[in-house]
């Protein structure tokens, strides 16, 4: 007897039928646990590296180690209760990962200190200001922001109705020291910075985000165009020329910041995030090979045209070269990397004061030499747990301005990683660029830490169950017919018809 001739009555054997999973209101996030375990994780990691410096550098713990580490715990729950507030269906590996790069970098930056306080007191100077307060301080700054941002933007996707705005806020920023006279924007060459008094800022970092935003509204907009639009030659499809024009401005603005800041880094990292926006938004492999095209024709011309470009390509070619001057830092980095070997010299253990800049261009280096390759190497697995979680939630995302504000995002710390790495290691000339979350300094900081709030913003959209009205409690085949007259008839006619 099938469950259609059932007598009225009869049960069925099988027991009740199930609850359709896509009805009612959405189902509880998951993940949360699993966040906060991975952040105590973070914790204990953080907190064992600190007593480890702190041994191996004044053999006893100081009341700084106490203040650092309960003000890393305080930051961190904060921040995990603001994503259960505001995002609680966010990916539960985003912020562990931020913490845990967050919580080395501080590490490193407090065993910088006490080593320069050490060589302070060898050369009978007097001991330098600490730089891990205000890392802390800074770091505070930035979960303050993420809170922020989680709070007050409910829905991302309401920043592409201002993308044009983005757009241009983020060329002002990106442009604006170059432009502003050396004595408040230049440090070590380079014109990054606006100075007032005892506060600095960097506004490049911010015009990153403001870039991706503007990026991504404009290709969704004019997406069908630069997807299809265009000249077919062989088994390649070329986009029409006049369609270049987005590449060639970020071309344009990138050669810019190099020729007015001085700055390799800041111009690659700003190129590379926007062709690769255009080749995920488009997935046309001749944009790549004519970004590619302006890439090394540019890079040859600075090599030829700026001289700072040119000292950093010969320090590439030869770090030992001019050892004791443009190639000091480099060589006594790789110097440092070699001296670490594969298990490194033990936290608080090496000499990275030797390296200038240390806390800042250099702190992969330092981290290198006291860590060792297995210790750097999983530190890069972190970023890339943190890089593959955010090209997975592009992935997942529900529109297409999500998928590209998080991919952009993603691709930008992973190409950032991979500069401030490769110059390190002399893979490719050194940038001058600082590793994110590790290295010191506030408004790269700041700048990281929006951008991961937007991330979790997005992850929270696209993990979120689809609200769906609940099932009806009496079955369809048992309920009321109800008449409804015609919309097109007289109202005569509706009249006679009840």
């Amino acid at each position: 007897m099938t469950v259609r001739d059932r007598p009225p009555g009869a049960t069925d054997r099988r027991g009740p039928s199930r609850p359709d999973p896509s009805s009612g209101p959405p189902a509880p996030p998951t993940g949360r646990s699993t966040e906060l375990a991975l952040l105590v994780l973070a914790a204990a990691i953080t907190t064992a590296s600190l007593v480890s410096v702190e041994l191996d550098q004044q053999h006893e713990l100081s009341p700084a180690l106490g203040y650092l580490g309960l003000a890393y715990l305080a930051l961190f729950a904060g921040a995990h209760l603001a994503v259960r507030r505001w995002a609680a269906y966010a990916d539960p590996l985003i912020l562990p990962c931020v913490a845990l790069l967050t919580g080395i970098g501080l590490v490193m930056i407090h065993r910088l200190d006490l080593g320069a306080v050490a060589d302070a007191f060898v050369a009978g100077d007097p001991a330098p200001s600490a730089d891990a307060p205000r890392q802390l301080a800074w770091a505070a700054g930035a979960v303050i922001l993420l809170v922020v941002v989680l709070w007050r933007v409910p829905d991302h996707r309401v920043l592409a109705r201002y993308g044009y705005l983005f757009g241009l806020v983020g060329l002002v920023l990106l442009v604006l020291p170059g432009l502003l006279p050396a004595s408040i924007s230049e440090v070590n060459g380079a014109k990054l910075w606006i100075r007032v008094g005892p506060f600095s800022l960097q506004p490049g970092e911010f015009a990153r985000i403001a870039i991706i935003v503007f990026a991504a509204a404009f290709l969704v907009e004019k997406r069908a165009l630069f997807a299809t639009a265009g000249r077919r030659v062989g088994r390649m499809e070329l986009p029409r020329p006049r369609d270049l024009a987005p590449l060639l401005i970020a071309w344009l603005a990138a050669v810019g910041v190099l020729a007015l800041e001085k700055e390799l880094g800041a111009s690659l990292l700003f190129f590379g995030i926007v062709l690769a926006m255009i080749y995920i938004a488009t997935e046309r492999i001749s944009w790549v090979l004519i970004g590619l095209g302006f890439f090394v024709g540019s890079s040859v011309l600075a090599d030829h045209l700026f001289a700072h470009v040119g000292v950093r390509v010969a320090v590439w070619a030869d770090p030992t070269a001019d050892f004791a001057n443009t190639g000091y830092q480099l060589s006594e980095g790789l110097f440092g990397l070699a001296y670490g070997g594969m298990l490194g010299t033990g936290l608080g253990a090496g000499h990275p004061t030797l390296v200038p800049l240390a806390n800042t261009d250099f702190i992969v280096a330092a981290l290198g030499e006291e860590l060792g390759l297995a210790g750097l190497s999983a530190l890069l697995c972190v970023f890339l747990v943190l890089i593959g979680r955010g090209l997975r939630t592009a992935t997942a995302a529900r529109d297409p301005f999500s998928t590209l504000v998080a991919a952009g995002l993603s691709f930008s710390l992973a190409l950032q990683v991979f500069i401030v790495v490769g110059g390190v290691t002399d893979l490719i000339p050194e940038t001058g660029l600082t590793a994110p979350f590790l290295s010191y300094g506030g408004s790269s900081l700041l700048a990281e830490y929006i951008a991961v709030a937007v991330l979790l913003r997005i992850s929270h959209q696209a993990r979120k169950p689809l609200e769906r009205p609940a099932a009806p409690s009496v079955p369809l085949a048992h309920a009321a017919t109800v008449m409804s007259p015609r919309p097109d008839l007289p109202e005569s006619h509706r009249t006679e018809s009840r």
